[in-house]
């Protein structure tokens, strides 16, 4: 533990039996409140639902007995119409009383021993039945009916169906089939159409409407009719069974009161008004408990928080007091130095030290306190060296800052270390690396370039071999001829122009394949150009390239290492010349070098031939190492590239054209860029501002 924990000490903890009895009592207090304020409303919202179940019940009940005393007040009606005769000129008469009278029956039937209308009369309170479908294809469960009612002798009731109305109504429907019997003969039947709808209308009060949604059903919960003046809310539904002879209906009521509302109830909200008032008075006799116990609960959180992050962290934590001794190490910082945290505490020279180092790191430290004191030491990392047990050093990166308590005053220090021990052999290795392919890129150049330089110098040679056999052919004249010594004169001239010829052709690849890593340096692009530019002519000649070089006047100036500068733009324009061999017409075929400078501190590269492009599929990895489309090729030229001009802290891109038009050939356009050298353009600048100061004040500029 640290200095500031021995200076700001927790306060005890209670007794466990006393923290145990405060928590069982403050669990029972609550619990019995919430457990009588949970049953208190429970029972009041039980009580609503099954009040309000009780009313469905009760509608169900009185309606589905209303509507069978219906049905049989309508029996004894129709038996009485049934035994007068249809001579009698009385019967349509008394059929359509009966029907204004009675409203579910819309449709009074006399039939014929065959069951066919002698007779019909329709209800005055609604449209005819039969206009849209004639009464012979709606008479399938007529005929049942009465077959049955024949059987039994007493009348029955068909199955419901459907008739259907103008304007694309209908109605849901029954048949009373009531067959006429003279000494057990049949002689006639009486056939009533009752509307399921009316019915129920009739069977229900208005008081009832306003509440309930009343509906006829079938067995699967298909809806045949309803009346109502709200629709249910499907909350407390309740189903009776209306028994007519030879029918049964499903009467089902759907109440339109929805699940009991917790506040608008006022017995609800009584009891939860006492409940929290009950609430209220115990929280203000225990608040001041309740704080004591959020203020250890928040202390004990955060001491463990903060050891439990301390302890996850991969970072190593250190802390030393105003003397250097170590107060404090987390698991992290073991790890790192390899040594056990009692083998740390206490130390004023730690074991991690190296013995080499010990006085320089007791030196360091004095000086450290000593400018932090004076003011003049910032928070910022510092490089050392750690041992470990096994004696092996390691880079680490120290954090360092004061350690203060409370008050504001310094108690020690604080450091966070870090082990850079793989990240430098990381770096290394990486260096190691590009050295490789750096070196393998630049002999892999050379090695193409060996082909164009046989080429390249086949013609000096023979045209040197082709001169010197002529001198001699000149030497074996007469002396006498005053023209020999011009011409062999001319000969020898022509001799040491070609070796001096292929002597500069040597002497360029020279230079290349002999440079060594140089340091930046400010150097005119025109140099660079004309650096490379006997390389690029090689090739060039032998594929038919005309080179064409686009420079500003003055030439800008960059800051770089000429050396991979020079390279970048070898194989540039190498695999320009390369992109143009065989796929453009020998009198197309130019590259172009044009450097730009469009800001101050950059300067744009840029290499465009007239090849075919840069095909989709090859452009996703173009940059990668080792992918190539030649097959003497290595893939390392353009990764190479983008590397050398990333260091310099530029960047690199192209653009692309597969397809010529009329404002633009095909081809394709490196471009990079590289730092200014600024210096040089302040030195152009300062002229000009010369000149602008010399013109304010009406003097001649130079």
């Amino acid at each position: 533990m640290d200095t500031t924990e021995r200076s700001a000490p927790p306060p005890p903890a209670l007794p466990l039996w006393r923290r145990w009895r405060r928590a069982l009592l403050w669990g029972a207090l609550v619990s019995l409140l919430l457990i009588a304020q949970t049953l208190l409303v429970g029972l009041t919202l039980s009580y609503e639902a099954s009040r309000a179940q009780e009313q469905a019940d009760q509608a169900a009940a009185e309606v589905a007995a209303r509507a069978k005393q219906m049905a049989g007040r309508e029996l004894q009606g129709l038996q009485a119409l049934m035994w007068q005769s249809l001579n009698d000129s009385r019967w349509r008469d008394d059929a359509g009383e009966m029907l204004r009278r009675t409203r579910p029956l819309l449709r009074l039937e006399h039939r014929d021993v065959r069951r066919e209308v002698v007779e019909a009369v329709d209800s005055p309170y609604a449209a005819p039945l039969f206009t849209q479908i004639r009464r012979e294809q709606l008479q399938l469960e007529t005929e049942l009916a009465c077959s049955a009612a024949v059987r039994h002798g007493s009348l029955l009731y068909s199955r419901s169906y459907f008739v259907p109305l103008p304007g694309g109504e209908g109605l849901e429907v029954v048949d009373l089939c009531l067959p006429q019997l003279r000494a057990g003969e049949v002689t006639a039947f009486l056939v009533a159409t009752v509307g399921l709808r009316q019915l129920l209308e009739e069977a229900v009060t208005p008081e009832l409407a306003r509440v309930h949604e009343m509906s006829f059903v079938e067995g699967d919960g298909t809806r045949l009719a309803r009346t109502g003046l709200t629709r249910g809310a499907g909350v407390y539904l309740a189903e009776r069974v209306v028994d007519l002879p030879g029918l049964t209906l499903q009467l089902r009521v759907d109440s339109a009161a929805g699940e009991p509302q917790l506040i608008p109830n006022l017995a609800t909200a009584l009891v939860m008004g006492l409940s929290l008032a009950l609430f209220a008075v115990v929280l203000l006799l225990a608040r001041d408990g309740r704080r004591r116990a959020l203020a250890e609960a928040a202390l004990a959180e955060s001491l463990s928080f903060r050891q439990a992050m301390e302890n996850s962290l991969i970072t190593g934590l250190r802390a030393r007091d105003i003397n250097g001794n170590i107060t404090y190490v987390n698991p992290a910082f073991c790890a790192i130095v390899g040594f056990e945290a009692a083998e740390l505490l206490g130390q004023a020279t730690p074991p991690y030290w190296p013995p080499e180092f010990i006085e320089v790191y007791r030196d360091r430290h004095r000086d450290r306190s000593a400018r932090w004191e004076a003011g003049q030491e910032q928070r910022q990392g510092f490089e050392t060296v750690f041992m470990r047990r096994n004696g092996e050093r390691f880079p680490v990166l120290i954090f360092e800052a004061p350690l203060k308590n409370a008050l504001g005053k310094q108690t020690g220090w604080m450091s966070a270390v870090l082990d850079v021990s793989a990240q430098r052999r990381i770096e290394e290795l990486s260096r190691q690396q590009q050295e490789r392919l750096q070196a393998t890129a630049r002999l892999a150049t050379v090695g193409e370039m060996a082909s164009l330089l046989s080429h390249e110098l086949n013609q000096p040679l023979a045209a040197i071999a082709s001169y010197a056999t002529a001198s001699l052919n000149l030497l074996t004249r007469e002396a006498d001829d005053p023209q020999t010594p011009a011409m062999v004169r001319q000969a020898v001239t022509r001799i040491a122009e070609q070796a001096e010829r292929a002597g500069r052709v040597i002497k360029s690849v020279h230079d290349f394949v002999r440079r060594r890593e140089q340091a930046r340096e400010p150097i005119a692009v025109d140099l660079l150009i004309d650096a490379v530019l006997p390389l690029v002519r090689l090739q060039a000649r032998k594929s038919g390239t005309r080179i064409d070089i686009d420079l500003p006047t003055p030439a800008p100036r960059v800051r770089c290492d000429r050396t991979m500068v020079e390279q970048v733009l070898l194989n540039l324009t190498r695999n320009g010349i390369q992109a143009m061999d065989g796929a453009t017409p020998l009198a197309e075929r130019v590259l172009t070098l044009r450097v730009t400078q469009t800001q101050p501190r950059w300067v744009t590269f840029s290499i465009i031939d007239r090849g075919p492009g840069i095909d989709p599929g090859v452009a996703q990895q173009l940059f990668t190492p080792f992918f190539t489309t030649r097959s003497e090729g290595m893939g390392l030229g353009l990764s190479l590239c983008r590397t050398v001009v990333e260091q310099h802290g530029g960047a690199m891109d192209y653009e692309s054209h597969t397809a010529a038009s009329a404002t633009r050939p095909s081809g394709t356009e490196f471009r990079f860029t590289l730092p200014a050298d600024t210096m040089a353009s302040e030195e152009r600048i300062k002229p000009d501002a010369t000149d602008a100061h010399q013109a304010a004040d009406g003097l001649p500029g130079r």
